[in-house]
């Protein structure tokens, strides 16, 4: 290996959000991986030479390969050009290995996103702050529960600040001015004109939540996709104030109740319940209700349920039984002829970097 060449590692989590009544609001980091072993090679050929990507892990067989095309790739052409840097480093190579199951709820574009916004930062040593960085994931994922967890782990509840008029107008340009279409032909000069919307500073805010290490989480994993999109049609332009409020209190009791050692079956399992999106997006998954209705009484050691993002993923928080409430759910979802898969994971640390060679 030439002394020229530099290798580093990008390691980002998969994500829940929304945990019960706070939709929109927090998030949670989980033991699953998006990894980017990354190697930049200076060469000695004066020829420029396109980023190389391999891929491996979940859907490794729909990932496009093109730097163009690929997410993660895109995210990281965005974020450069917004610091004059009109393309990638010649003789780049980026391979993937995914742990984060697609179309499932567990935050599988969020660590895509995040992991295109360091790989920038980290390729061409722009230093950008941890606050910096959420405001460029923010000015394409739009909502900051997944992002802000990926990016700092643990359990966080996020906002998106008031912008005054001209920040609230470049942190609301359409996604296809800050993500184009790369067209097949597309090289390394293609849209530099008009040059890419700078995000404005400061565009989301986050709080860390307490997390007692008893509480472990089952993702119950349903092997079909459901987009955010098709998920977020079915939920009503309005709401009561009697669900609102129902939502403010048990997320007001949640934030700290997750924290509380040793945990509390009876409060979190309350608090965990929401009027806001699930009960529209039931129509959506079969068999949802019924996994829905799992207690403690029912399954000790369970301390809540709900949907994990807009679904499927059904998310579970256990001190204990794990085995048992995730075999029950999946004997339920079978009987409405929807097979799953389950994994019992840990609170996940935020983003990593490493410097390899």
């Amino acid at each position: 290996m030439s002394s020229a060449t530099r290798s580093f590692t990008i390691r980002v989590p998969a994500t829940s959000a929304n945990i019960g009544p706070g939709f929109d609001v927090v998030g949670l980091s989980l033991s699953l991986w998006l990894t980017l072993s990354v190697t930049l090679s200076s060469g000695s050929s004066p020829i420029y030479v396109p980023p190389k990507i391999t891929y491996t892990g979940e859907g490794a067989d729909e990932v496009p390969l093109d730097a163009y095309k690929n997410l993660t790739t895109r995210v990281a052409l965005y974020v450069l050009r917004c610091h004059d840097i009109p393309s990638f480093p010649s003789h780049l190579s980026i391979h993937c290995h995914n742990e984060i199951p697609f179309g499932r709820g567990l935050g599988s574009s969020g660590a895509a996103v995040i992991a295109g916004v360091l790989l920038a930062n980290h390729v061409c040593n722009l230093n950008l702050p941890i606050e910096r960085l959420l405001d460029f994931a923010l000015m394409i994922e739009r909502h900051p529960d997944n992002v802000t967890a990926a990016l700092v782990g643990g359990f966080v509840g996020s906002y998106l600040r008031e912008l005054d008029d001209d920040a609230s107008a470049k942190a609301s340009v359409p996604l296809s001015e800050v993500l184009p279409e790369y067209p097949a032909d597309a090289g390394p000069e293609w849209g530099l004109d008009p040059p890419p919307p700078v995000p404005p500073h400061g565009i989301g805010h986050y709080v860390r939540f307490g997390w007692t290490d008893a509480v472990k989480a089952i993702a119950i994993i349903p092997r079909f996709e459901l987009s955010t999109a098709k998920a977020r049609e079915v939920l009503p332009q309005a709401y009561s104030r009697k669900d609102m409020v129902f939502n403010l209190q048990r997320l007001a009791v949640l934030t700290t109740a997750l924290g509380q050692s040793p945990p509390d079956p009876e409060l979190i399992y309350e608090a965990m319940k929401d009027r806001i999106h699930q009960p529209y997006r039931k129509s959506l998954i079969p068999g949802l209700p019924e996994v829905l209705a799992l207690t403690p009484s029912s399954h000790p050691g369970l301390l809540g349920i709900c949907l994990s993002g807009a679904g499927p993923t059904v998310l579970a928080l256990a001190t204990h039984n794990f085995e048992r409430i995730a075999e029950d759910a999946k004997r339920i979802f079978k009987e409405a002829n929807v097979d799953v898969d389950w994994k019992l994971l840990e609170l996940g640390e935020g983003s990593k970097f490493e410097e390899t060679a």
